[in-house]
């Protein structure tokens, strides 16, 4: 089984905010690696990671990155696939990683998700995926139609909580 979503964090004190990537793709059955790799402490290993992901099948990246976050820019300043970046909550509630993933230059693209929102990475990378995947699509489509049960369900369970004056 080859990967075709490389995620990649900083250090593995990120692990419990990407893991939640791991679990989406896992989920959708979608081949998926995981490494800490960090730009600044590892240069050299980023560098040869993100020029050669391609060869190596990589279809998209998710990079996750606290501080000054910038694992995901020079990710993307090496590699022309598709790279979503998480700013992960490290200090400052995560702007400081915010600020350092969105505000890339022009030609040097980095989808940013929420802090700490790596699930939301790996479904937009699922996303991604499934414009040239059928099967990864209909894991899609049948993700999103869940989180419409999971509405529903939550309307019923409230209809049981009674207030004296709660109208419905």
């Amino acid at each position: 089984m080859e990967p075709k979503v490389s995620i990649i964090m900083g250090s593995t004190s990120d692990l419990p905010v990407m893991e939640k990537a791991a679990k989406i793709l896992n989920d959708m059955q979608i081949p998926f690696e995981m490494n800490a790799l960090s730009a600044h402490r590892t240069p050299e290993q980023v560098e040869k990671f993100a020029k050669g992901a391609v060869d190596k099948g990589i279809k998209v990246i998710i990079a996750g990155a606290g501080m000054a976050a910038h694992l995901p820019g020079v990710i993307a300043a090496m590699t022309p696939l598709p790279i979503i970046g998480v700013p992960i909550n490290a200090t400052l509630d995560g702007l400081d990683s915010i600020f350092s993933i969105l505000q890339m230059p022009p030609g040097i693209p980095v989808a940013t998700v929420g802090v700490n929102a790596a699930q939301n990475a790996g479904i937009l990378a699922a996303q991604i995926l499934g414009i040239g995947d059928a099967k990864i699509f209909k894991e899609t489509i049948k993700y999103k139609e869940s989180l419409k049960q999971k509405i529903v369900k939550a309307n019923l369970d409230l209809e049981e909580i009674k207030y004296d004056f709660k109208t419905n």
